[in-house]
């Protein structure tokens, strides 16, 4: 353990442990590859193609550098570090936006995994904590050689930070800034868990700039939570957030108009003389229609659906599961003779295209009409 070496020795293994986490230059190539590959696995949609921008990355021991300047409150070892990341994401951003200007010209696409890259969900917290964890212990060791636990980190942080990219280049709503928020709120964890990590192995703060940095990034991750929660953008329904509830309202707006249709005396010239008056006032009750409100309902597996500026057209906006809409009415089959309905979202007053098959609607309950008043009056001289 650490602690059980002499000053002299301590400062020559943070030294060298300094040594391993400063960025070079391959650190940066690596990750302007890693971006571009990771962009074009997102426009043609592949998996395989995000793994193989993850294990193209260079190793995350720049991060670990951040948690050391962390613990230690160095800001020699905090800034050096913490610049190199910064660099390097900016990088994986401009490669990532470059890609997205490219997809301009297939517009429009799907980019099923940019979307829901850039969503905030508990899976990617475990991944990035227990590959910081890792990634923090190796490093501090003499035989530190490459893991899986620093590809892990990579595919948690850039994957994100590359979507926000991608759509910063090519348009598309809800990567940017969805994506960079999700990036920084991601790094801020994996930066408190590698502190946590090399305190335990013995690393303690040696000024008070160690408490204060890392508290400093504590605050910002949990405000960088309460903004991406409260905003509900990129939660999709996946966290322990209070589910809404739809509860479909029926109001009818009731019009009376009221005909007045008078009959002229009728007067017989009899032995007794008798006039009848009969008035018959009648009242129409006309009942406005009442919107049809459903709710987005994907299957298992899916954080919800788009919505499209037509059928099997541009996506506009993402609707997540318990989103409300409003079926306006006008329906359209398209060429797998499947039925597309023109809706109005409420949450962000989008108009488009959405599927019938995912969409739950709920039936207004109907009010008896009330009956028509009548009235007779006969009036006697």
């Amino acid at each position: 353990m650490i602690s059980l070496l002499t000053p002299d020795e301590r400062a020559g293994y943070l030294d060298a442990v300094a040594r391993k986490a400063a960025p070079s230059f391959d650190f940066f190539l690596f990750s302007l590859l890693a971006g571009a590959l990771l962009g074009i696995g997102y426009l043609v949609d592949s998996p395989y193609l995000l793994v193989l921008g993850a294990m193209t990355a260079p190793l995350m021991a720049p991060l670990v550098g951040v948690s050391l300047g962390t613990i230690l409150g160095s800001t020699q070892y905090f800034g050096r570090s913490l610049g190199g990341m910064a660099i390097a994401s900016l990088l994986v951003l401009f490669s990532s936006a470059l890609a997205g200007l490219l997809g301009r010209l297939w517009l429009p696409l799907e980019m099923i995994q940019a979307h829901l890259h850039s969503q905030l969900a508990w899976p990617p917290f475990l991944v990035i904590g227990i590959a910081a964890v890792l990634t923090s212990s190796t490093l501090v060791k003499e035989d530190w050689q490459t893991s899986v636990s620093s590809v892990a980190l990579a595919y948690g942080l850039f994957t994100p930070l590359s979507a926000a990219g991608l759509g910063l280049g090519s348009g598309v709503p809800h990567l940017w800034p969805d994506g960079l928020v999700l990036f920084a709120l991601y790094l801020a964890w994996a930066t408190l868990l590698g502190a946590a990590t090399l305190a335990i192995m013995g690393f303690r703060p040696l000024s008070l700039f160690g408490y204060s940095i890392g508290g400093a990034i504590a605050l910002v991750m949990v405000l960088l939570a309460l903004a991406v929660g409260g905003a509900g953008m990129v939660v999709g329904g996946q966290v322990a957030l209070p589910t809404e509830t739809f509860t479909p309202t029926s109001t009818r707006t009731l019009t009376p108009t009221a005909s007045h249709t008078p009959e002229p005396p009728t007067a017989t010239p009899t032995a007794s003389r008798t006039a009848t008056a009969s008035t018959t006032p009648t009242i129409t009750l006309t009942p406005s229609p009442t919107p049809i409100q459903a709710l987005v309902i994907v299957g298992e597996g899916f954080n919800g659906a788009f919505l499209r500026d037509a059928p099997n057209g541009r996506i506009i906006a993402s609707l997540f599961n318990g989103s409300i809409v409003q079926i306006l009415g006008e329906t359209q089959l398209d060429e797998s003779n499947r039925l597309w309905l023109r809706v109005l979202s409420l949450e962000t007053d989008d108009v488009g295209w959405i599927l019938q098959s995912l969409l739950v609607t709920a039936t207004p309950p109907t009010t008896d009409t009330p009956p028509a008043a009548e009235g007779t009056a006969t009036p006697t001289p």
